[in-house]
């Protein structure tokens, strides 16, 4: 009886061991792990019998519910994403950002990046290479929130704006303005702690971290103090931005389309990682390269006092413009790009999403 009891269903759904103090009735108990589960109990008729024999019915739970494409919880998800991805790469380089502030600000004293890492280990320890971490984490998770979520509405906004034709022939520029919409949004969540952020990596005893150096600040800069850098940041970022997110969908298109042989949909999981990662890293690379020559102008400027960029070119030459430090630059936002991407990727395979880039453009794909 037991065995055809059991045979009418798969072995998965129960197991079988002795029960001593079940009632005859049928027990209904809730998993932890499983949800609720129901304990029959097979007796051999003697009702007096101390031991019986019992399996117990697993009733599985429902699968988790698949997000759709475009939807609210899609771009909730991405946003998600881009908290992550923004936030703990920038977060890690702490150190090199703050040792690049102050050799800005006070380049007499930080004359180089070794030599500005001796310096603050000497004066603050270790402790101080993550002087500013607070609000280089809140400010860079908001940031990337809004970056990251913000581009895959505009870039699907865009796109049924344009139409399913349209959107394919003017996909890149689809991509840059997206991306230049979502970074005009993204940096003024950047700003207020970016500029205690720098406050507080550059002028010592001003505050710990962001809990007192924000209300500090305010108090002696006013809040219209705290978007006194944002059309600078504009103009450093929205470039940089659509340069990171059009050669990205770019690259990783053509990786999908020359050199993978099998489709994206086929590939594995940890392949399309791979791509994003490599995808990243060169787009990493053409930002580095876009970005630079407004890098040196600027560090040549906050090194030379009364300073022009006409005197900039003029001591460096166009070629030192374009070429000064551009190795270890290109090493350091490939790096950081290229995580950026990976991260943001695998997030968006943890719930269940694909990864970016790839595929037929929004307006084509189906809602």
């Amino acid at each position: 009886m037991e065995k055809s009891g059991q045979s009418l269903i798969p072995s998965v759904l129960y197991w079988e061991r002795s029960l001593v103090d079940y009632n005859r009735n049928p027990i209904v108990q809730k998993n932890k792990f499983w949800g609720p589960c129901c304990v029959h109990s097979l007796g051999d008729g003697d009702s007096s019998n101390k031991k019986r024999r019992s399996f117990i019915v697993q009733a599985p739970r429902e699968p988790a519910k698949k997000i759709d494409m475009f939807s609210p919880a899609y771009y909730a998800a991405c946003t998600a994403g881009g908290i992550f991805s923004c936030g703990l790469t920038h977060t890690g380089v702490t150190p090199l950002d703050l040792v690049k502030c102050n050799m800005q600000i006070n380049p007499e004293k930080y004359k180089n990046i070794s030599s500005g890492f001796r310096v603050l280990l000497r004066e603050q320890g270790f402790r101080g290479l993550f002087k500013g971490w607070g609000p280089t984490l809140l400010g860079y998770s908001s940031q990337g929130a809004c970056k990251f979520g913000f581009y895959e509405f505009f870039k699907k906004y865009y796109s049924d704006i344009a139409g399913p034709e349209y959107s394919a022939k003017y996909k890149t520029l689809i991509y840059l303005v997206g991306s230049a919409s979502a970074e005009f949004i993204a940096d003024i969540a950047l700003c207020p702690f970016e500029a205690v952020k720098v406050r507080v990596q550059t002028q010592p005893g001003f505050a710990n971290g962001f809990s007192d150096g924000f209300p500090k600040f305010v108090k002696t800069q006013g809040a219209a103090g705290l978007y006194k850098g944002l059309v600078p940041l504009w103009g450093r970022q929205i470039p940089y931005t659509m340069m990171k997110f059009a050669s990205f969908e770019k690259i990783v298109e053509v990786l999908y389309k020359y050199a993978i042989p099998t489709p994206k949909d086929q590939c594995s999981k940890s392949l399309q990682l791979g791509v994003s990662f490599a995808g990243g890293y060169v787009a990493g690379v053409f930002c580095a390269i876009v970005s630079h020559p407004a890098d040196n102008l600027v560090s040549f400027l906050n090194n030379a006092q009364g300073a022009t960029a006409g005197d900039a070119v003029k001591h460096l030459g166009l070629w030192g413009l374009f070429t000064r430090g551009l190795p270890i630059r290109i090493v350091m936002v490939g790096t950081l790009t290229g995580a950026q991407w990976g991260i943001y990727d695998a997030f968006k395979v943890f719930v269940g999403l694909p990864t970016t880039g790839g595929a037929a453009p929004p307006a084509l794909a189906k809602p």
